[in-house]
């Protein structure tokens, strides 16, 4: 009888590698994973691009890591693809920045017969799922992350104050019962910080012919290309999907006046909103998370300083400041038309100033409105005051009412029951846009 061959999986988790002057931890994961197969390295399916806690304190713009797994069979090579990791690591990410604290987690797992199933599939410590969960949707430390990493076997390599193990690690082990996918094109290293050059009559094309199996494209009421970032980083345009298929379909679409270095396809739990955790007291939502909770509008919502719209919701256990901020354009105008006793269900993140951010609402019961309108003549026509004290009088007929009172009448309302979301323009990446609610 053979022997079934046994294979060892590696997994490389990486963050922390970019700063606000540029780099992007997708690009040198791209980089990496490259240089990896030129030494004849086997890589198995998608590199993940996992979007952590959006009020982390340290983030750089989408706090996003990445993952990716390979095929290992000696212990040289193992040290030979570890050495080449950390050396692209080291030459490419921004250490001459402050809060640029780049980390790199090595997982391997004995012994696995079928190296192309998920690694779900695989026996994965449930500690590390667990884990990857909490940095999403809670703060979590360099301190945890150590731990968790010794608990496992893990091996943990960090620069600096090596903040990003964090990230390195939740984005081996973070579970993607829902998941989708982005196709990222890299710009060449001479195009950094310049406009990018992006044929947008293209883009719009690629949208009507892929959408909603691509998203995000673009945002034709602000007039906005939501593919093309507005940073210094690597990326000339990113596109977003269902499938693997869908974003490569796309991106064979999409026209420029540069070239393209390279693109790499991740899979990833953008748009998804797993940050999201339910709450049913209001009371016990904290800062830096993001909740699903229902409440009841308790007054009309008001313009502030900046032109952002904010109301208060409450329940039984207490009430909390919601806000649709300026950068949500249209989607402002939706709350300004909430009322009073408006039953919402909300979905948003808690900030420093212990205000929701909201990313989306639900309107599920809408208080009636009513406007208050002199009395109908016998006549049919609508009858004018005739002083105070002196009732209503018809100025078609003549016909006087000394009695009467004023109806109310139902005033319809400018919104429906229902979804509302603020535009691609202003949508966070983790957060679920509708068409895939819908879908």
């Amino acid at each position: 009888m053979c022997n079934e061959t046994m294979y060892d999986l590696l997994y490389v988790g990486i963050d922390d590698t970019d700063s606000s002057e540029g780099m992007c931890t997708t690009y040198i994961g791209a980089v990496v994973m490259d240089e990896l197969k030129d030494y004849g390295f086997k890589l198995i399916g998608y590199p993940r691009l996992i979007r952590l806690n959006p009020f982390a304190r340290f983030k750089t713009r989408g706090n996003g890591a990445i993952s990716f797994k390979l095929v290992i069979k000696s212990k040289e090579e193992y040290e030979r693809a570890k050495n080449l990791i950390l050396n692209c690591v080291e030459e490419l990410s921004h250490l001459q920045e402050e809060n640029t604290n780049p980390g790199v987690v090595f997982y391997k797992i004995n012994g696995v017969k079928d190296y192309n199933k998920e690694i779900s599939e695989v026996k994965i410590q449930s500690q590390l799922e667990n884990f990857s969960l909490n940095a999403i949707m809670n703060i979590v430390s360099i301190e945890e992350s150590e731990k968790l990493a010794q608990e496992i076997g893990a091996e943990i390599v960090k620069f600096k104050k090596g903040r990003g193990i964090i990230g390195a690690l939740a984005a081996i082990g973070c579970p993607l019962s829902d998941k989708t996918y982005e196709l990222l094109s890299y710009r060449t290293p001479e195009n950094y910080g310049k406009k990018r050059k992006i044929k947008y009559h293209s883009v719009h094309e690629m949208n009507k012919k892929t959408y909603p199996q691509t998203f995000d494209n673009l945002d034709e009421e602000e007039g906005y290309i939501a593919i093309e970032p507005h940073t210094p980083c690597p990326i000339l345009y990113g596109i977003r999907g269902e499938t693997a298929n869908a974003v490569l379909e796309a991106h064979n679409m999409v026209k420029t006046y540069e070239p393209i270095e390279r693109i790499a396809v991740y899979v990833s739990n953008q748009h998804t909103d797993m940050h999201l955790i339910n709450s049913n007291t209001i009371s016990q939502m904290e800062k830096y998370k993001s909740y699903i909770t229902n409440g009841t509008v308790t007054d009309s919502p008001h313009i502030i300083e900046g032109g952002h719209i904010i109301f208060s919701l409450e329940d039984d256990s207490g009430s909390i400041e919601c806000a649709a901020y300026e950068p949500t354009k249209g989607f402002r105008n939706v709350i300004k038309e909430l009322k009073k006793d408006d039953k919402l269900k909300v979905y948003g993140g808690i900030g420093e100033k212990g205000t929701l951010n909201l990313e989306k609402i639900e309107i599920l019961e809408q208080t009636k409105f009513y406007k208050a309108r002199n009395p109908l003549c016998k006549c049919g026509k609508r009858m004018k005051s005739a002083g105070q004290g002196k009732g209503y009088k018809c100025i078609k007929c003549g016909f006087k009412l000394r009695d009467g009172v004023k109806d109310l009448i139902e005033v319809e309302r400018n919104i429906k029951k229902g979804f509302y979301e603020v535009p691609p323009s202003a949508r966070r990446h983790l957060s679920k846009p509708l068409i895939r609610i819908k879908k």
